[in-house]
């Protein structure tokens, strides 16, 4: 029984093991075709070698994978590792087919309802959630064992042990997942957060050696502008250079902004006068596409910040939110609170919505969900933020909207 107990975890490990060598840097790989197939030969290889016990009872451990890809991945995936099982099944033959057919389909129908909210828990919730699944699963199953089986000493047997292998081997595969989704975020938070610091710190040289030939070159215009030698007509041309030269300056003194914050503009505040002067400021632009902007504030907690900054992002984020409803029309909700020792800026929108790969690029350089778009504006925001140590949360559904939490500790 060991041995069989043991080749069937090794069965489970399968899809793990192959993601950890083979697709570590695929964000998106629980809805990728390979995890359906690794899952589905995990559940197969399963039932092939199920585990014998002595009494001469016969389970396996088909149902972990399947209700494990039923949490994370909902209905729409589930449904073809449903069919594998069951197609295998009839092949295998033998008694408990039919019985097999209706339990596997009841939980298809049942568990993936549980994936939204199983996406929102934390870790360890949803590591608890997955092993009472699978506790209640099995415990139904031996509950209708129990009517065709005599209870003796055997069925206890088989009860004890189906009971504990289920929950144990659940609590540890969701565990391995949990830390590999935790591992993944960390490296890609790590990354993220290199990646600004050196567009930061290329942002001040770029700014500063650019600012030096720029200034040199507006004394020398200056002059050529006060000479009596050149004609009034080809000053004209002088004047417009100035002009040029002073716009450039100032298009180099706001990138310099970019790379830090200023003296000048830093703040100990709540946030307040940000949210509400970013809601007045895009009231106009809002009303032209048909969206209501609704501001909640319920925050006392203060944090230091570069005010024009701030609110640049604010802004960034709620022009994003209009231009995702721009089509229809909706509400965009500018909600600040405060929870413990944190303020929470959520900004939410009911528009197009993203999916989970646009979401995974937000703030890289030059990637940007609208067709003109450049990109900048989301780097700008994720940079702001950072520089403030606080977190961006991103939550979005096709054809339902899109919610930004920024978290920031105080």
């Amino acid at each position: 029984m060991l041995e069989s107990l043991l080749l069937n975890f090794l069965f489970l490990l399968l899809p793990v093991l192959a993601f950890l060598i083979f697709f570590e840097n695929r964000v998106h790989y629980i809805s990728s075709p390979i995890t359906l197939i690794l899952a589905a030969l995990s559940m197969i290889l399963c039932m092939t070698f199920p585990i014998h016990l002595e009494s001469g009872f016969i389970f396996d451990l088909r149902y972990i994978p399947f209700v494990i890809l039923s949490l994370f991945g909902g209905h729409k995936l589930t449904l073809i590792v449903y069919l594998a099982l069951n197609i295998y099944r009839f092949i295998i033959g033998g008694d408990g087919t039919v019985e097999s057919f209706l339990f596997s389909t009841a939980i298809f129908l049942i568990v993936p309802l549980f994936s939204r909210k199983f996406h929102q828990l934390e870790s360890r919730k949803r590591i608890y959630l997955a092993a009472s699944i699978s506790l209640t699963i099995m415990l139904i199953y031996l509950s209708i064992l129990s009517r065709q089986v005599p209870l003796n000493r055997e069925y206890w047997l088989l009860a004890i042990n189906a009971v504990l292998t289920y929950m144990i081997m659940t609590a540890i595969l969701m565990y391995l997942i949990e830390q590999i989704i935790s591992n993944m975020k960390d490296r890609e938070a790590y990354l993220h957060s290199e990646r600004l610091h050196l567009i930061s710190e290329l942002s001040a040289s770029v700014a500063h050696e650019i600012r030096n030939p720029l200034t040199v070159t507006n004394g020398f215009l200056q002059l050529l502008n006060e000479s009596k030698e050149i004609p009034q007509k080809e000053k004209g041309f002088i004047e417009y250079s100035l002009l040029e030269l002073k716009r450039a300056e100032q298009i180099v003194s706001d990138f310099l902004a970019f790379s830090r914050p200023q003296s000048e503009n830093m703040v100990y505040s709540d946030f307040k006068e940000e949210a509400e002067y970013t809601k007045n400021i895009l009231l106009p632009y809002a009303h032209m596409h048909q969206v209501t902007i609704q501001l909640s504030f319920q925050n006392n907690l203060r944090k230091e910040y570069d005010r024009n900054q701030m609110q640049q992002c604010l802004i960034n984020l709620c022009k994003n939110g209009i231009e995702a409803m721009k089509e229809t029309g909706g509400i965009l909700i500018i909600d600040v609170s405060e929870q413990k020792n944190q303020i929470l800026i959520t900004i939410k929108d009911t528009g197009i919505g993203m999916t989970d790969e646009e979401i995974s690029r937000l703030g890289k350089p030059y990637y940007s969900t609208k067709n003109h778009g450049t990109g900048l504006g989301m780097l700008m925001v994720y940079s702001t933020i950072h520089k403030i140590k606080g977190n961006i949360k991103v939550e979005s559904e096709k054809r339902k909207g899109t919610t930004f939490t920024i978290t920031i500790p105080v």
